[in-house]
């Protein structure tokens, strides 16, 4: 099978660097003479398929070796690999397939940056971060960043974007409790506690991107309607703190906008929808059916 490539890849940030990582005579070394890349821009590995990965070499080995520069006396330093270094002390093993390459701090940076980029699995703030590291601390622009890896500028920037986010915001992408598509309907409202707020909801009812988008866009039109007549704090202020918890819990319970309105002897209870599908679920939630 053809394996897929990222733009003009390695070769694109480092002269003679696809050269140097795809080349070589493979060796094997102990573990132990093989130190962490202190460059290593992934922070998260998904358990399960980290599982896998340890079963499989098990049974199997290490068929890819990892990528390691010589830090003099029989010690080295990984480069790229750092799932296949961990898997295979995981399973036991005591020595690991090795391909050795001369590369400076900043290529190494860069040689472990792009290969985490290469993987599907990386989260958008991984990546993102990465991103940030490239065009920040080797002067990539934007653009020569996004022919490196196969991407469009725009895809680019849009991750990058994702780093402007509430912490809470940026944890639960990065645990897969919203994708990216919903993290940028959350970027499109203003202000860190009604981002905050939207993920919950958005991640609480498990909405489609395509209703948290409604959602945000319904969400920017209640802040202007409120923003003409008098500030959202105000408002609150002069509301019944009873009603606002009650409220608060309708939300939290349902996963959409509910407003309270009470009158002299009576009121009413508003739950907002933004979809045929968000529809269906409010049913099944407020009637039993199915």
């Amino acid at each position: 099978m053809e394996k897929k490539g990222l733009g003009k890849g390695l070769g694109a940030l480092i002269p003679m660097a696809d050269k140097e990582v795809n080349s070589g005579a493979v060796s094997e070394v102990d573990l132990e003479r093989i130190s962490a890349n202190p460059y290593q821009p992934r922070k998260d590995f998904d358990d399960e398929k980290f599982r896998e990965l340890v079963n499989s070499v098990r049974v199997h080995g290490v068929l890819q070796p990892v990528v390691v520069r010589s830090k003099g006396e029989g010690n080295y330093e990984l480069v790229a690999g750092e799932r296949r270094l961990r898997a295979a002390k995981a399973a036991g093993l005591s020595r690991i397939p090795v391909v050795v390459r001369e590369l400076t701090n900043e290529q190494s940076l860069q040689v472990a940056l792009v290969e985490n980029l290469q993987r599907e699995d990386i989260n958008s703030i991984d990546a993102a971060l990465a991103y940030k590291r490239l065009t920040e601390e080797f002067k990539l622009s934007q653009e020569d960043l996004a022919f490196a890896v196969g991407k469009s500028r725009s895809t680019v920037a849009n991750t990058m974007r994702l780093l402007g986010l509430p912490d809470a915001v940026k944890t639960a992408l990065k645990k897969g409790r919203i994708a990216e598509g919903h993290a940028r309907a959350i970027l499109s409202i203003e202000g860190d506690p009604d981002r905050v707020e939207l993920c919950k909801r958005i991640a609480d009812a498990g909405l489609s991107v395509r209703d948290a988008e409604l959602l945000a866009r319904e969400w920017n039109r209640d802040v202007d309607k409120q923003s003409e007549n008098v500030s959202r704090e105000t408002l609150l202020a002069d509301q019944d703190p009873n009603l606002l918890e009650a409220e608060a819990q309708l939300r939290r319970l349902y996963g959409t906008k509910v407003s309270i309105m009470q009158g002299k002897d009576r009121g009413r209870i508003v739950m907002e929808y933004y979809s045929d599908d968000d529809l269906e679920r409010l049913l099944i939630m407020l009637c039993g059916k199915t």
